[in-house]
């Protein structure tokens, strides 16, 4: 069976979750997580780099014993080291960590205090108000810990895009080995590009139908068959993620590809007007009365109800049926505008890779500029830079610039945010740089009041211009901090701000609600990768994926610009 990156990250962070509970040396904890990261972040199958017999201690936080370790995984299925730390420990006790409000420290308490072992143990303790009793617990932890299992327990199980895209595009790739298959395409949330997949959903046109079910269900990764009939077939893969298949005629393509696009209240709002005009609208086709008169393309099933074509990121029925009556749809933002990253980071703080290795992948992805944007001090886990450390990087980005032909680093700095809005570093080193970005990085439980006038004040420093991953988001491992997010996109039109949409596909913050608002409020995004590694930059298609979920064009769009226009609009 394939091994996905996501699973072998899955397992270093799982290991690194147990040793932190059992107390290991942090940085070996460091470690695990920072190759889980570039694993992550790798635009190519880890597994096929194995098969290659490709060096995986070259690549950025790998060394030979953690390429060892990758080999065991993807070689034999087994992860030795995490069954040696099982053995001292269950392993439910990692799936603890990512309850919001509990980390290492608390879950090994828990733990060894009252014996908890799982999901089930944790709400049984808290119902019975054990927790409260215990060091650093309180009853308002406690009840959060209750919601929060609450949650877990009613939500169907997702998964971020990216990891849906390893599955969908393995999958993709075997149906289209099956002879005779003529389209494939992975429908459902993952073409309208929602931040979290929960299964998939393919659609494929083939004169005969009965192989391709046989050839879906033979995928080397399912795990069980749930479904199988003629057209159809679902099936649950070892991953937990779930996909079904429709074989349909190419004289329905176009119906059926608009049916399984989605969403529910889009196509229910289609079929209405469909009705108006005495029409019938499905996944077969367009119908008068009996007679089929269209639908082997989705611009078919929009001409029928006298709609132009609606991009598939829009279809949320959210004003877009409207729009495209009106003439005003908007021209979505592509891959291709995008000019610039603006927000990455090197190996002078928790990146991963030199300055000039990221410098070259940018210039290999065609951009004009990249924007070096290390942690300030505040933040130690990552090596923040000081003053001094930073003086040193902007001098070293001032001499490679002078090297440049074409191409411009820009100077920045992710500067935190302290507690009472103020920035982490002096004004007399951020005027050097080019712009600053500033973020929360902690005190996430500050009330939505307070958490709010913290980043004004922070946005009323007058070299504080753009504002990363606004709600400090992890999507399906924290919510985000309480913020009343209208005052602060006002906020941020008032002072002259422009907000980050951060691409990295754990956070895809600010939401797609949200950058359709600020447009509205005429505020410019940045769409940042916030990479960690030269391979992190790749995540700039999942920024511009939400981007056009918020509606948002190029004009929308900081990074877009070439460099004198970016440069006018960062001046104060």
């Amino acid at each position: 069976m394939a091994v996905h990156n996501a699973e072998v990250a899955e397992l270093f962070n799982r290991l690194a979750d147990l040793l932190e509970i059992e107390g290991a040396n942090v940085f070996r904890v460091r470690a695990y997580r920072r190759a889980a990261q570039t694993i992550e972040d790798l635009p190519v199958s880890v597994a096929e780099m194995v098969e290659q017999g490709q060096d995986l201690s070259k690549l950025p936080g790998i060394g030979r014993d953690l390429a060892g370790k990758i080999e065991e995984i993807v070689k034999t299925g087994k992860f030795t080291a995490l069954e040696e730390v099982t053995a001292r420990l269950p392993s439910s006790l990692a799936t603890l960590v990512a309850v919001p409000g509990l980390g290492p420290k608390r879950v090994q308490l828990i733990h060894d205090k009252l014996g908890v072992r799982s999901l089930e143990d944790l709400a049984a303790a808290a119902r019975a108000h054990k927790l409260r009793s215990l060091p650093r617990f309180s009853p308002k932890l406690e009840a959060r810990i209750l919601e929060e299992l609450e949650r877990h327990r009613t939500t169907e199980r997702r998964f971020r895009i990216a990891t849906a895209a390893e599955f969908a595009e393995a999958l993709r790739a075997h149906m289209q080995r099956c002879p005779g298959v003529e389209q494939v395409v992975v429908a459902g949330s993952y073409r309208r590009c929602k931040e979290t997949v929960g299964d998939l959903d393919l659609l494929v046109t083939c004169a005969k139908s009965k192989h391709v079910i046989e050839h879906f269900v033979a995928f080397e990764e399912v795990a069980e068959i749930t479904a199988k009939g003629s057209t159809r077939a679902a099936i649950a893969l070892k991953a937990g993620m779930q996909a079904d298949i429709r074989v349909v005629p190419a004289k329905s393509y176009g119906a059926a590809l608009h049916y399984f696009t989605g969403s529910k209240d889009h196509n229910i709002h289609i079929r209405k007007l469909g009705q108006a005009r005495g029409l019938k609208i499905n996944e077969y086709g367009i119908f008068r009365d009996d007679k089929r008169i269209g639908g082997r393309t989705e611009e078919e099933v929009f001409a029928a109800v006298g709609l132009p074509y609606i991009e598939p990121e829009l279809r949320e029925d959210r004003g877009e049926i409207e729009a495209a009556q009106e003439g005003r749809l908007p021209k979505l933002v592509t891959l291709r505008d995008i000019r610039g990253d603006l927000h990455c980071h090197t190996n002078a703080s928790d990146g991963k890779n030199a300055l000039v290795q990221m410098v070259e992948a940018a210039r290999a992805r065609g951009y004009e500029y990249l924007a070096i944007t290390d942690h300030s001090k505040h933040a130690t886990v990552a090596r923040g830079l000081d003053e001094k450390r930073l003086s040193k990087q902007l001098d070293e980005i001032d001499r490679l610039n002078d090297s440049l032909d074409g191409f411009r680093v820009l100077k920045s700095c992710e500067v935190d945010i302290l507690a009472d809005g103020t920035l982490d570093l002096p004004d007399r080193i951020l005027k050097r740089l080019d712009f600053v970005v500033c973020a929360v990085h902690y005190k996430f439980d500050m009330d939505a009041k307070s958490q709010t006038e913290r980043i004004l004040r922070a946005m009323d420093n007058p070299y504080c211009k753009i504002l990363a991953h606004p709600t400090g988001r992890l999507l399906l491992e924290r919510p985000g901090y309480a913020l009343e997010i209208e005052r602060v996109l006002r906020g941020a039109k008032e002072r002259g701000c422009f907000l980050e949409l951060n691409s990295h596909p754990s956070r895809l913050d600010l939401d797609d609600v949200h950058c359709k608002a600020a447009k509205e409020m005429g505020i410019l995004i940045s769409i940042g990768t916030d990479a960690h590694s030269t391979m992190g930059l790749d995540a700039m298609r999942y920024g511009v994926g939400q981007a056009r979920r918020g509606w948002l064009e190029p004009k929308d769009i900081l990074n877009t610009r070439p460099w004198p226009e970016l440069k006018r609009l960062l001046a104060r």
